[in-house]
């Protein structure tokens, strides 16, 4: 039970308070008084030095990826504001509310990251009758590729199963699809909002199994006087990046909880596939 947000340029290095401006940023950054079990970002850049230049060690790489997670609310975290200031070509950020009572623990928090790609997911994939996914022991996951994740959760095991449907040659786009209709078999209210960024795309999802919002999520948000923020919990909203000469220069990514005017609703089923490259964006459902 998290908040997401991603944005992808047109190939140049944006910081998050560019993209949104500080004012935003930090209304984001407040919602950790809610989801406060920690927060995590995955930020891509163009390093300053030349690429695949041989110095020693390993070929200078032509994407740079910084990864940072914490189990610290993201507003008590000085480095909260040190990486929104940083520009990247593309970035996922996190801000986790620990569902089913899962651990505290830096396994658990987001992105994962494997294989290139990052990961960052908003839901609680349980059962009718509350039993979170990870008591499953027959849930027919490879157990080498869950491994890989570096995870122990549900969101973990979603990850887990869209890394499988690489691995039998799916595009990126199609294999967070396929992984989502495969969870749905046995979780079909579930909730399978995320993101996920390679070196080249960002993928955001929105798939809430239930539209209306939990009676839970209801009372959390009720508890700390914010009721009227968990109306749209679930919702997902984007609107282009335009650069200085007012051309589209790329497309960011939320979940609500802050002020969104005259942003686009991402509808439910439905995704976002984002070059960090050129900037370019298409919608698909899945």
């Amino acid at each position: 039970m998290c908040r997401l947000l991603g944005y992808a340029t047109a190939g140049f290095n944006l910081s998050l308070n560019a993209v949104l401006g500080q004012d935003n940023v930090e209304d984001f950054r407040e919602l950790s008084e809610i989801h406060n079990d920690g927060w995590g970002v995955a930020q891509l850049s163009d390093p300053a030095e030349a690429p695949h230049v041989r110095d020693g060690g390993a070929p200078t790489p032509e994407t740079g990826t910084r990864i940072y997670k914490s189990t610290i609310a993201a507003r008590h975290d000085s480095t909260f504001e040190a990486l929104a200031d940083e520009p990247s070509r593309g970035a996922i950020w996190h801000l986790r509310l620990a569902s089913s009572s899962l651990p505290l623990i830096m396994e658990n928090q987001h992105p994962f990251y494997a294989n290139g790609l990052s990961f960052i997911h908003n839901g609680d994939i349980s059962d009718a009758n509350g039993r979170n996914i990870v008591t499953n022991r027959s849930y027919p996951v490879n157990h080498s590729v869950f491994l890989s994740t570096g995870g122990r959760s549900d969101s973990a095991i979603f990850f887990a199963v869209i890394l499988e449907y690489i691995g039998f040659g799916f595009s990126l786009d199609e294999a967070v699809a396929q992984a989502v209709r495969e969870l749905r078999q046995a979780y079909p209210k579930s909730s399978y909002n995320c993101m996920i960024q390679s070196e080249d795309q960002l993928i955001a999802l929105c798939a809430a199994g239930r539209e209306k919002t939990s009676p839970r999520i209801v009372e959390i948000y009720d508890e700390y006087g914010r009721g009227e923020q968990a109306a749209d919990y679930r919702v997902m909203r984007y609107r282009e990046l335009r650069d200085d000469n007012g051309d589209s220069a790329g497309v960011v990514v939320s979940s609500s909880g802050y002020e969104q005017e005259g942003w686009n609703v991402l509808e439910n089923d439905q995704m976002i596939i984002a070059s960090n490259r050129n900037g370019t964006y298409r919608l698909r459902s899945i």
